[in-house]
């Protein structure tokens, strides 16, 4: 059984204007959409989904990233992931085909990242809000790069599809002036080597 790609999106986002000052280095944010059949839609509660996972997951991966890298070459900065399961399907299926290692690393590999991808899951009906957020793709503490895309595919997920999503930065978000989490810790008198301040 093959993965049943319906299409695929590209999304663009250039700005070059935040809060009234120009962006010097204009930034860009890009996602790269497949919108797919569920492979466990109709077959009631499925024990084990590594089947699916591992023929669907290293496929819908590779196209994503090679989506993405084919916009930010090797300027890509930052990166995450995301799904939506239509209500045909769990909220599991979505988490299935983002939270896995066959799916993740076509993009982390690719990109050379040091970073985990965070992510976003959720379910809905057709429109629903996709966001996926971002990070540094090699430092989890560097706070000018958390961003999130938000956007939505108005005729998806279809009650038997799913929505997945990787997501890509150039540049931080525009005109970041709120510092990083390292300045936090250094001025609250924490570890500086440990970013996420546990």
């Amino acid at each position: 059984m093959s993965t049943e790609i319906r299409r695929t999106l590209l999304n663009i986002q250039t700005t070059f204007e935040e809060g009234g000052k120009k962006v010097d280095t204009p930034t860009k944010l890009i996602a790269a959409l497949a919108i797919i059949r569920n492979p466990w839609f109709g077959r009631g509660y499925v024990e084990d989904l590594k089947p699916e996972i591992r023929e669907t997951g290293p496929e819908v991966g590779k196209l994503l990233t090679d989506m993405i890298l084919d916009v930010t070459g090797d300027d890509l900065e930052g990166y995450g992931k995301a799904s939506v399961v239509g209500m045909g399907g769990e909220l599991e299926h979505a988490q299935a085909l983002t939270h896995t290692l066959w799916f993740g690393n076509q993009y982390r590999e690719a990109v050379g990242a040091k970073t985990y991808l965070v992510f976003a899951n959720t379910r809905g009906a057709a429109g629903t809000s996709l966001m996926i957020p971002l990070m540094d793709k090699h430092d989890g503490g560097r706070r000018s790069h958390y961003q999130t895309i938000h956007l939505n595919v108005p005729d998806a997920p279809a009650e038997d599809e799913i929505v997945v999503a990787l997501g890509a930065s150039i540049g931080g978000h525009p005109n970041h002036r709120i510092g990083n989490r390292y300045e936090d810790l250094k001025d609250m008198g924490h570890d500086v080597d440990n970013p996420a301040g546990v």
